[in-house]
């Protein structure tokens, strides 16, 4: 990835741009909350918002960027299955669902939210019929391990062109990313600064006030220096403005390794493989 601005992009394996830097809107109320939020995030030159099924907030995600002056083709937009909805025949009807819900004729990228067992690879199956049909410009998973990648390439056909994962300094799962660069997958962290439970470690405070950047920007900037596009979460302006705010300084080596070395596997949310007992 070309670090030069927010205007920057990674390319997807199928050749499609994705901005490596986006707006999360997980918990982000429909309505005002939302809305404010996008546009926010729009006027500050972000162009990727994630949204999901799951997060009830779709009409909303829909409403604000309608309402903005910027076209939505310039507008990369990401939703994604929820668990219940996985499976051969219920796939389609849930992605017509979230189509509906934003007001879109197509998404940008669609994603499996969870690998539910017995159900995820015949979502994927739906998926890529919606792929080829042109109703989808790229489709990935989240919250995916090797294992269920390795899953899903014994099916054939289209490969998943994005995972996004949990990932932060104390869940970094070098193996997955390595898994991920070889096979020609973008990853993209969801919960980059941890909940927020990141942003008092000592050692990026550190490194954020040589840079005099907060702990938030150094972990963001962390992020694409590894190659992992992130989507930090956030409904407060001066916090989207200052996550947008990573482009003029650069991490040395030694500095990247430093953060690297603070992975415990500290997880804030579920295991892709016990997951079901999280949300049951």
């Amino acid at each position: 990835m070309n670090l030069a601005n927010i205007d920057g992009k990674t390319k997807l394996a199928n050749g499609l741009q994705m901005p490596y830097l986006g707006l999360g809107v997980y918990k982000a109320e429909s309505g005002k909350e939302i809305n404010s939020a996008i546009k926010c995030a729009l006027s500050a030159g972000y162009r990727l918002i994630d949204t999901a099924a799951f997060y009830a907030n779709e009409e909303g995600v829909g409403k604000a960027i309608r309402e903005s002056d910027i076209p939505r083709e310039d507008i990369f937009v990401t939703s994604k299955i929820w668990i219940e909805d996985q499976g051969a025949q219920s796939t389609r009807k849930a992605f017509e669902t979230s189509l509906k819900n934003l007001g879109m004729d197509y998404l940008d990228l669609y994603l499996i939210h969870w690998p539910v067992p017995g159900k995820y690879l015949e979502s994927w199956k739906v998926m890529q019929e919606l792929y080829e049909e042109g109703k989808l410009k790229a489709i990935g998973v989240s919250n995916c391990l090797i294992h269920q990648l390795e899953d899903i390439k014994k099916v054939g056909g289209v490969q998943p062109m994005v995972l996004q994962n949990e990932f932060h300094p104390k869940l970094i799962q070098q193996d997955v990313v390595n898994y991920c660069q070889e096979n020609n997958i973008q990853y993209q962290a969801w919960s980059p600064l941890m909940r927020g439970e990141i942003l008092d470690n000592a050692l990026i405070k550190e490194i954020a006030e040589k840079y005099k950047k907060s702990i938030a920007q150094i972990v963001l900037r962390w992020d694409l220096h590894k190659g992992v596009a992130t989507i930090p979460k956030s409904v407060h302006k001066n916090r989207i403005i200052e996550n947008a705010a990573i482009f003029d300084f650069e991490l040395t080596e030694d500095e990247l390794k430093s953060i690297d070395s603070l992975e415990d596997n500290t997880r804030t949310g579920a295991h892709p493989d016990h997951f079901m007992e999280h949300f049951s």
